[in-house]
């Protein structure tokens, strides 16, 4: 997937002064059924986004022992999610260079198909091991689905109307987060646990039936080759650095030689990985290509910021259920605010992106995710319930400044022909930071944690307290077997030892966040000046990319 430095845009904001000449109009068929379109890519994209803000509210049932759940510990549930990850953003680059390839609309349909086979059998999952083997599944199917949606669209809008339809399209993100923990609650209120996977499946079927009515196909005329090793390397690299920090978390010494080895290992191969690419005649990414700082700053701001956001996402659905006693849809209902704001926000950022420019406007917006992450640091027990609210939306108002400019700023880099490429480099960073976020911050959780809570395990009987001390949960578990009055002290121990590595936690990802903050204020572009362009006639011409 090779990314031609010539086509390189250096604008991060809305639409750029002056579109490529050569770039060919939309034919007038498909421009005046674009919105319908986009529907349907929000409605496939949703899929993908509601299926993880359903897990996140159901990681407490799903480790709880059977038949409530599938009693998977802490570690299992990170790689339940991780599995799903990994894969989907090791995959991403060959995903996007064969929608380039072969056809969006073809990848699209094949994609959204994988995922709903992966969705039923993880809903019938008799342990953690199949379980996280079923995510993985979904993830390859979604890592076919998430490039192709932005692609598409990229192929259905002129230029100067693509940042406006990014941004509908990053708000559908926050429609994702808002439906996934309300129908997730609502779902384990009444259902087993597998029911947040098979949920999916009726929402893929209404996706490929409105796919092929209306999406039109599309491809790269001169498609390049896919990179096999680039993508093996990328895959094993990530795995094992993030097998390693979860390993590292599991046993509260990150010196054990298993997990150096692991960390090493992948570090070595990432790099082997970047050497690879500079080399390659029809490398997965073109490395040089990130030379230009507008385009790296964007893709780094993208990644930084699912870092700090997935790692809380994750610990914060332990702090409601687990701390406060809240159930699955009333934690659904507390993050809807999150969700609400980025609805709100995202399609009406480039309104304040064309005021100010993207440099301001990001920068701003990563400040805010900032103060939002901070903030967990100041939560106890006994929060009232609209501050957590507030922060909730202080969080969403500023990834929904910060998401479609970023995203405008990868995408409009590339000519329409390699937009799947860019989608691929897009998401690849989203997911790869969010990854590392939740294995990072969620190994940092349980280091913590288990460092408050060891001296509390005396009336623990020996064999237990390993397993007691390896999360909220599993110690909640051990106290309700000591009994209400012998459990009491434990239980309320390990609340207290949860928010202490709750507060340490929330501070690493508001400092990651901050790091964002320092990126995007350096190297994206400020406030362009405004350029009046001739109006264009719409004469029909043939499909773009056929």
């Amino acid at each position: 997937m090779s990314l031609p430095s010539s086509s390189a845009s250096a604008s991060a904001g809305s639409a750029p002064s002056s579109a490529p000449a050569a770039e060919p109009r939309i034919p007038e068929a498909v421009h005046r059924r674009r919105w319908w379109i986009l529907t349907v890519l929000m409605f496939s994209l949703l899929i993908v986004v509601l299926d993880n803000s359903i897990l996140n509210v159901a990681v407490k049932t799903i480790a709880s022992p059977a038949p409530t759940g599938v009693g998977a510990t802490q570690s299992e549930l990170e790689w339940a999610i991780n599995s799903y990850t990994l894969v989907f953003a090791g995959l991403l680059f060959t995903a996007g260079l064969l929608g380039d390839r072969v056809g969006r609309k073809k990848v699209l349909l094949f994609g959204i198909l994988v995922f709903g086979l992966g969705s039923a059998l993880a809903a019938f999952s008799a342990s953690p091991g199949e379980l996280i083997t079923w995510r993985a599944l979904m993830g390859f199917g979604a890592a076919f689905v998430m490039p192709a949606t932005l692609a598409v669209l990229m192929n259905v809008f002129e230029r100067d109307e693509q940042p406006k339809a990014i941004g509908i399209w990053a708000g559908s993100v926050g429609l994702g987060i808002a439906i996934g923990p309300i129908t997730g609650g609502l779902l384990l209120e009444h259902f087993w646990w597998g029911s947040i996977f098979l949920v999916n499946v009726p929402v893929v079927v209404l996706a490929l039936v409105a796919m092929v009515i209306l999406v039109p196909d599309s491809r790269d005329p001169k498609p390049g080759k896919v990179d096999p090793p680039g993508v093996v390397l990328s895959i094993v690299g990530l795995v094992l650095l993030v097998y390693g920090i979860i390993r590292g978390g599991e046993l509260a010494d990150f010196t054990d030689a298993t997990v150096l080895l692991s960390i090493a290992g992948g570090l070595l191969v990432l790099a082997g990985f970047v050497w690879h690419e500079k080399r390659s005649s029809h490398p997965a990414i073109d490395i040089t290509y990130f030379r230009k700082p507008a385009f790296s700053a964007a893709v780094a701001a993208i990644a930084l910021v699912f870092f700090a956001l997935m790692g809380v996402t994750f610990f914060s659905a332990f702090y409601l259920q687990s701390v406060r006693g809240y159930s699955a849809l009333q934690s659904g209902l507390l993050i809807l605010p999150l969700a609400v704001a980025q609805m709100i926000f995202a399609p009406r950022a480039r309104l304040v992106v064309d005021r100010f420019g993207a440099r301001a406007v990001c920068t701003v917006g990563m400040l805010l995710v900032a103060a939002g992450l901070a903030s967990f640091a100041l939560f106890d027990a006994g929060t009232p319930v609209w501050v957590l609210c507030l922060v909730f939306f202080v969080q969403g108002a500023g990834m929904a400044h910060i998401m479609p400019p970023v995203t405008v700023a990868v995408m409009q880099a590339l000519p329409r022909e390699k937009a799947g490429s860019g989608s691929a480099v897009n998401n690849t960073f989203r997911q790869v930071g969010g990854a590392l976020g939740i294995a990072v911050l969620g190994s940092v959780l349980s280091t913590v944690y288990r460092g408050d809570i060891e001296g509390h395990l005396g009336a623990v009987p020996a064999g237990a307290r390993d397993v007691a001390g390896e999360s909220i949960e599993a110690t909640l578990g051990v106290a309700a077997k000591l009994g209400p009055v012998a459990g009491k002290p434990l239980a309320a121990a390990a609340a207290d030892a949860f928010i202490s590595a709750m507060h340490v936690t929330a501070l690493g990802s508001a400092a990651v966040a901050l790091v964002g903050a320092l990126v995007v204020g350096l190297y994206l572009p400020g406030r362009e000046p405004a350029v009046t362009e001739e109006p264009a006639d719409r004469p029909a011409k043939e499909p773009v990319g056929r």
